[in-house]
């Protein structure tokens, strides 16, 4: 029998196997919307106190991103799911979904923040100085003015951001995340059959992050032609 590792009888089991990796994908799919959704607000809340005048709230933006931008995504896991639950009077244990999706979705943040920051920093300042003259408070500028105008500037970065966001989900393997990746690696080393099944995870990958760039990337032209044609 031939048991090369990329051997016909291993691709047939790794297929009649293939709903752990389905279920492992959905759960992948489901903490990617929730992280993402978590680091565009963060990103979003961030970038604005960032570029406002109030000292406290500038250098905690810089704070955040900062310490984020600079430690491994794998430690901050550990700390909630090691550390967390063993902090006197305030230890709290989550489950592995709540985690990955606190865990990814705070860590890219931090690079939302740096995406919508440049955005609104490309903004010329005649728009600020502009919506001032009208009345507008600091909130209402960026909400009504700014940042509409920033979205085809930071789009592309934060499609970026959001395929990184995908892949790095692979890291809740580590903690038994039960994602695509922990069903792969469970089946993987329970079967032995390694290529076949890290080969269907990473076109299950390449497939959701492919299709997200070429969706969006043509929602990026129509907002261009949008907002850059008239």
């Amino acid at each position: 029998m031939d048991n090369s590792p990329f051997a016909l009888w291993r691709w047939v089991d790794t297929f009649n196997h293939i709903h752990l990796f389905i279920q492992g994908f959905s759960l992948t799919l489901l903490i990617s919307v929730l992280a993402l959704s978590i680091s565009i607000i963060l990103g979003v809340v961030h970038a604005l106190m960032a570029t406002s005048k109030v000292t406290i709230l500038h250098l905690w933006a810089r704070a955040y991103v900062e310490f984020f931008q600079n430690t491994p995504l794998l430690i901050n896991l550990f700390f909630l799911y090691y550390v967390l639950p063993q902090i006197p009077y305030f230890g709290v244990t989550l489950d592995v979904f709540t985690i990955g999706m606190i865990g990814v979705g705070v860590y890219h943040g931090a690079y939302m923040s740096e995406v919508v920051r440049s955005g609104i920093e490309s903004i010329p300042r005649g728009q600020f100085e502009a919506a001032a003259s009208q009345g507008f408070g600091y909130m209402q500028r960026m909400f009504y003015i700014i940042l509409p105008q920033t979205i085809p500037i930071v789009l592309p970065p934060s499609v970026n951001q959001a395929v990184n966001l995908i892949k790095n989900t692979s890291v809740l393997a580590i903690i038994a995340g039960a994602e695509i990746m922990y069903n792969a690696d469970s089946y993987a080393q329970s079967t032995l059959n390694y290529a076949p099944a890290y080969v269907v995870a990473g076109v299950f990958y390449f497939f959701v992050c492919y299709c997200l760039s070429m969706i969006m990337r043509r929602y990026e032209q129509k907002l261009k032609h949008k907002y850059f044609t008239r």
